[in-house]
């Protein structure tokens, strides 16, 4: 028994008004749903957890559906025959927006949703199709319809473990997931004495436990009262709320550990990804005789996708569970894009998982167990195992794959295991695999980021710019999947050469700037106790026992004397520095302070006049000696971005982006004045 899909378009309309996009001509937009039904006993969906406690239809087969969104050139005569799957993150759509520099937008309709249109100029089939189960409607994003996994006739039910940080005072509810876009999974027992709540300040202190007297399973609703009386609130039991009558206390890091029940049976989300780019490439109708929406010219040549953070981490886990091969054996994408994924994988294929939830950092979701071995797509041991593996061990079906990380990897998601050993020793990557370090860049670069906030942290956040990176990456792909065109070398530190480095190094090499704390470390990665079931997906959540606390060698990029990254991408804006950027922030007082902030990193300006610099005793040469004028600053932006257009990582034609937005010492990203 094979896999079916059915490809239902409810909606065609004009993309853009009909806007031309260069030879590509006009585009059109296709939403819709794609419907599966999955054979549970075929070799193709094995390794699924739970898929065999999924309820069948009458032929016997698995069902789900998912959200489908499709940008395609209306004459498919005019297309480049190449298909881009953009994994999106948390159900939102985010290829357009970084290739692009388009707004963000999950409902892309108008010109100014295509921003500078560089996806549809170069006639790409962009493509979005729901994968993660776990998410609700709302605010456009991608969701799906996946089975509940039962015990026979009777619910499944089993520990789950959420945690809580609230940044504001007077919050008292909380989804027990954790995130209101986010299915919780239902308590089994309303009754707060069978669960455990606690709290506590850092991720490794002691946890202080709440009495259930203190909290309930429970939510407020709020309406407007009769008689002048104002608003009226009434406290309403819930299987999937957590009320706490006090409020929660803004930065610390509580933790409920209850009985769920209904586990959806989320890995099938891997699945749907596979099917329906598998159809959508090589069939041209789907089970129930309708055609395929995207083949009116034939075939498509080549496929690829996109995934950022928690998608890139989807990525890099499907390579590794074999799904970028169907059900026939064929290859799937020719080639993926994993940026700012870290050493992570996806923590999805699990009974109990929390998809939404974002890989371990240092102060959040700490104990997340996303960081499992292997990290690397190279094949290692894990000297505390004395397991080997990889991500990329199937020649035949593994994709092309350009593995991008930002400096906040190295600081928050051990990025450096991404190309060392578990030792921390540097590690050679397969023919297939290019990994570009993108130095001083953060986590979340928005293309149109205006003038920068602390918010929760010490210092402003990291401005840097990389958009131009993603279309020079994603033109050298093509060429390396469709001629066999060799892409830039990997561009990486290295701890031969002493660009990747420990603590003690780079405490050393980084300049002492007023006012400004450094981290303890980056964020560690001890060795962990998941439990005997682990591996199989069965027990996932419970607070995990440290078993090393040494566990994986973690390394940070080395600095030079501005604090910038030496090796990597340097992006014009690194090359010729304003400030000094970082991957990292520290939280402010009261919020975790001295902890790293989540994916956050800092600008920390320059002085502008050597009287301020010797004022207040920084280390750093001052704007004013470096580009004494603003042309000259301009002049060395783009001497910088001339560079990267002759290394094949920027496009010639974003070298007058990058000069206006260099203009007037690039406000409002910074605020100079000389």
């Amino acid at each position: 028994m094979s896999n079916r899909i059915a490809i239902d378009i409810q909606e065609r309309t004009a993309f853009a008004d009909g806007h031309a996009f260069g030879e590509a001509g006009a585009y059109e937009r296709l939403i819709g749903q794609a419907r599966f039904a999955v054979d549970p006993d075929a070799p193709a969906q094995a390794g699924v957890v739970d898929l065999d406690k999924a309820p069948r239809n009458p032929d016997g087969l698995v069902e789900l559906a998912a959200d489908l969104c499709v940008l395609k050139p209306a004459d498919p005569a005019r297309a480049n025959r190449r298909f881009f799957f953009d994994y999106g993150n948390r159900g939102n759509k985010r290829a357009v927006q970084y290739f692009c520099d388009a707004p963000a937008c999950n409902d892309p309709q108008t010109l100014e949703h295509a921003g500078n249109g560089y996806l549809f100029r170069r006639g790409y089939t962009v493509v979005w199709g729901a994968w993660q189960g776990d998410l609700l409607p709302g605010d456009g994003r991608m969701t799906m319809t996946l089975p509940v996994a039962t015990d026979g006739a009777a619910p499944l039910t089993g520990p789950v473990r959420s945690e809580f940080i609230v940044a504001q005072e007077g919050q008292t509810t909380l989804p027990l997931s954790g995130w209101v876009s986010t299915r919780s999974h239902p308590t089994a027992s309303r009754d707060p004495s069978k669960a455990r709540l606690t709290r506590r300040r850092y991720p490794d202190d002691e946890r202080d436990e709440i009495a259930p007297e203190a909290w309930q399973f429970a939510r407020v609703e709020t309406g407007v009262g009769l008689d002048f009386q104002g608003a009226e609130h009434a406290i309403i039991e819930s299987d999937t709320h957590i009320y706490i009558p006090g409020g929660f206390e803004p930065g610390w890091i509580y933790e409920l550990v209850y009985e769920g029940r209904d586990p959806l049976v989320l890995g099938l989300g891997h699945v749907a990804v596979r099917d329906l780019v598998s159809f959508l490439r090589y069939e041209a109708f789907d089970s129930e005789g309708s055609a395929n929406p995207v083949a009116g010219g034939g075939p498509m040549e080549r496929a690829y996708a996109f995934g950022r953070s928690q998608t890139g981490r989807c990525i890099r886990d499907a390579i590794w569970r074999g799904f970028n091969a169907d059900a026939a054996g064929r290859k799937v994408f020719d080639g993926v894009l994993a940026h700012v994924a870290g050493c992570g994988r996806m923590w999805m294929n699990h009974r109990f998982a929390n998809v939404v939830v974002p890989a371990g950092q240092q102060y959040e979701d700490h104990d997340n167990a996303a960081d499992s071995f292997p990290f690397s797509y190279a094949a290692c041991r894990d000297h505390l195992t004395g397991r080997s593996d990889a991500i990329c061990k199937r020649p035949e079906t593994d994709p092309l794959v350009f593995h991008s990380q930002s400096a906040t990897e190295y600081w928050q998601r051990r990025g450096s295991l991404v190309h060392t050993d578990t030792e921390g020793n540097d590690l050679e990557q397969p023919d297939n695999v290019r990994i570009y370090f993108w130095s001083s860049a953060p986590h979340v670069a928005d293309p149109n980021q205006g003038a920068p906030a602390k918010g929760l942290c010490q210092n402003l956040g990291n401005v840097v710019q990389t958009s131009m990176l993603f279309r020079a990456l994603l033109d050298a792909m093509d060429r390396w999947a469709s001629d066999g065109v060799a892409p830039p070398s990997s561009r990486i530190p290295i701890r031969g050469d002493g660009s990747l480095v420990g603590m003690d190094e780079w405490r050393a090499q980084f300049p002492a700037i007023p006012g400004v704390a450094t981290p303890r470390g980056p964020n560690a990665l001890p060795f962990f106790d998941f439990g005997p079931e682990a591996e199989g997906g069965i027990q996932s959540t419970l607070p995990p026992e440290v078993v090393d606390p040494d566990g994986y060698t973690v390394l940070v990029p080395a600095v030079d004397a501005d604090g910038n990254d030496v090796a990597g991408v340097r992006v014009p804006m690194v090359a010729a520095p304003l400030a000094t950027y970082t991957g990292w922030n520290l939280r402010d007082r009261g919020h975790g302070e001295g902890a790293m902030h989540e994916f956050t990193g800092s600008t920390i300006p320059l002085p502008e006049t050597e009287s301020v610099r010797a004022a207040t005793g920084d280390p750093r040469p001052s704007i004013e000696q470096r580009y004494r004028r603003g042309d000259a600053y301009v002049a060395a932006i783009v001497e910088a971005a001339e560079r990267l257009v002759a290394d094949g990582l920027m496009l010639e034609e974003d070298i007058a982006r990058v000069e206006r937005r260099a203009r007037n010492w690039s406000r409002p990203l910074h605020d100079v004045h000389l």
